[in-house]
């Protein structure tokens, strides 16, 4: 008979276990199989900090994102489960799944603005023309209240939802109300009777149209919609897509990405779930996926602790005393910003070769598919010379030279 999962009961502190998500220690509560009586997967659970972290990752999620793991032939079954043998064969029939649900575009034209708290923070780190490069690219729009508008468009210009955010201008931390620290357009349009009730929702890449307007440019996917903004600021030579979070890496989201060359950048926490997901990704979305440790590489034991992502990191950087608004420049890479020789550093490689860097003499192609130009952190007269003669570059980093 088959037994449907179910929350691990309250047994003492060995029950309670880490949360993959927030790090916090006997905090998590496991599905357990409803035949075996064992954990599905050490992920599939529901961290007990709702307020705080909020992270429940349900079986049917895991079963959508791992359909290999169901009882073969026919599915539907739970790891560990018996066989459905013992289930009723009776004939139903298969409905079509319905269409994802979109939303009218004039509702981002209505939304577009650059009042939000969000942009305030921005304006500490980034220029005029960085900034209006990602609000133009991304669409970014604002609500009364000074919170950001996130918006969700595919690969076909279709809108799915938005994700309504309010962040401390001064930290550029997010800040959280009694929901939570998350709203959705979908959500207030269910509300005002704008969209129906059955609204089907499925969410998309933040970026995701992008794909479709440089469709050569290496993509670079990380977490959170400011990292992928930051990033593209900086590194606009790539498109940056944001999952949405540890569990929105989903393999149907993926397949947009076929054909594609896709750098993963997962925050500390999440690098060895999104390294397993990658294979998933790899083998089911036809694309060269591999999965950066530049973070890894360079994290202290607290950043890892803190799990921090790779915005934590490139505002560290903007916001040093070594850096002015009128030193911001654009990197070929997070490798090169963070003074790496390469601009994919060696550990990108460990799944699969991307390709060389633009200085080891094999293009990356970003977006509008050209290489874009070398820019260094060397004094201004060895940038002059370089700007004069980019063969020096290539010497440079041949011979690993370091400027005194």
């Amino acid at each position: 008979m088959f037994s449907p999962p179910y929350l691990q009961k309250y047994k003492g502190i060995s029950t309670r276990h880490t949360c993959p998500e927030c790090g916090q220690k006997q905090s998590f509560t496991l599905y357990l199989d409803g035949n075996t009586n064992e954990p599905i997967h050490r992920t599939v659970g529901k961290c007990n900090r709702e307020s705080k972290c909020g992270y429940h990752y349900t079986p049917k999620q895991y079963f959508m994102d791992n359909p290999s793991f169901l009882t073969p032939p026919l599915g539907g079954g739970w790891v560990g489960s018996h066989a459905m043998s013992n289930i009723p064969n009776t004939t139903k029939q298969i409905e079509p799944p319905q269409p994802a649900g979109s939303i009218h575009f004039s509702f981002i034209e209505k939304s577009t603005s650059y009042r939000s708290n969000f942009v305030r923070f921005l304006c500490e780190i980034l220029t005029d023309k960085q900034i209006e490069y990602v609000g133009e690219h991304y669409a970014l729009g604002a609500t009364k209240s000074k919170e950001v508008i996130f918006w969700q468009i595919d690969i076909h210009g279709k809108v799915h939802t938005g994700k309504i955010m309010q962040y401390n201008p001064e930290t550029g931390k997010r800040i959280k109300h009694e929901n939570g620290a998350i709203d959705w357009i979908h959500s207030k349009l269910k509300k005002s009777g704008t969209l129906p009730e059955d609204y089907n929702l499925q969410q998309c890449f933040f970026g995701e149209h992008l794909l479709t307007i440089y469709p050569d440019a290496t993509v670079c996917i990380v977490e959170s919609e400011k990292s992928a903004l930051i990033s593209a600021a900086i590194f606009p030579n790539f498109i940056w897509l944001a999952s949405g979070g540890i569990q929105g890496l989903a393999v149907d989201k993926c397949k947009v990405l076929k054909g594609r060359t896709v750098i993963l950048y997962p925050d500390l926490n999440a690098f060895e779930k999104w390294s397993e997901k990658s294979l998933l990704i790899k083998n089911q979305c036809s694309c060269k996926i591999t999965v950066s440790t530049l973070l890894e590489d360079i994290a202290t034991p607290e950043a890892k602790a803190k799990g921090l992502d790779v915005a934590d990191f490139m505002i560290e950087q903007l916001k040093s005393p070594h850096s002015s608004n009128s030193q911001k420049v654009e990197f070929l890479s997070p490798n090169t910003f963070f003074k790496f020789p390469s601009p994919f550093g060696e550990g990108v490689r460990r799944t699969e070769e991307v390709g060389e860097s633009p200085q080891r003499g094999k293009e990356v192609r970003g977006v509008g598919g050209e290489a874009p130009p070398v820019q260094t952190l060397f004094s201004p007269i060895l940038d002059q010379m370089i700007e004069t003669n980019p063969a020096l570059l290539i010497l440079i980093d041949k011979l690993e030279l370091i400027e005194y």
